[in-house]
């Protein structure tokens, strides 16, 4: 697992137009990047909602939001319509990022032990590296938790 401090690990990923997107392209602006496991369910709709609803604010404290799932470009695309969202979604199917950031992990649900994308939040500086890296968010806290933070 990734610690504060280190260098945030580049990647580059499609976004929900098919182009590619790279971490070093946000390099002297601060980042959150956020892991979540999948399109259109009910915890990630609602977690994207939240970070959409504080994009104003968030961009007002200089801050961009980038999502990133297993997910095609293509469901990508839909989700981010449906729900208007105004940041960057990133498709991830060879898990490049999500196991670089190392949120690929065991799971256990229902007595049911798989590997799977655990939500996680990294807040990156503007010098790439890693401010805050938070493993195991809760979908309706993250959001909140992240402003709290930045507003400090």
């Amino acid at each position: 697992m990734l610690q504060q401090g280190e260098k945030a690990p580049d990647f580059t990923l499609t976004d929900g137009e098919g182009k590619s997107v790279t971490l070093s392209q946000y390099q002297g602006q601060k980042l959150i990047i956020y892991f979540y496991p999948k399109d259109s369910t009910a915890g990630c709709t609602k977690q994207a909602k939240a970070y959409a609803a504080a994009d104003e604010e968030l961009k007002t404290l200089g801050v961009k939001v980038i999502g990133i799932s297993k997910d095609s470009v293509a469901s990508h695309k839909k989700f981010a319509e449906k729900y208007a969202l105004p940041f960057t979604l990133l498709s991830d199917p060879e898990r490049q990022a999500i196991e670089g950031y190392g949120v690929w992990q065991e799971k256990k649900m229902c007595g049911k032990v798989s590997m799977g994308v655990v939500r996680s939040s990294f807040l990156i500086d503007e010098e790439g590296r890693l401010e805050l890296v938070r493993y195991n968010v809760k979908a309706d806290k993250d959001t909140a938790e992240l402003l709290a933070y930045l507003k400090k």
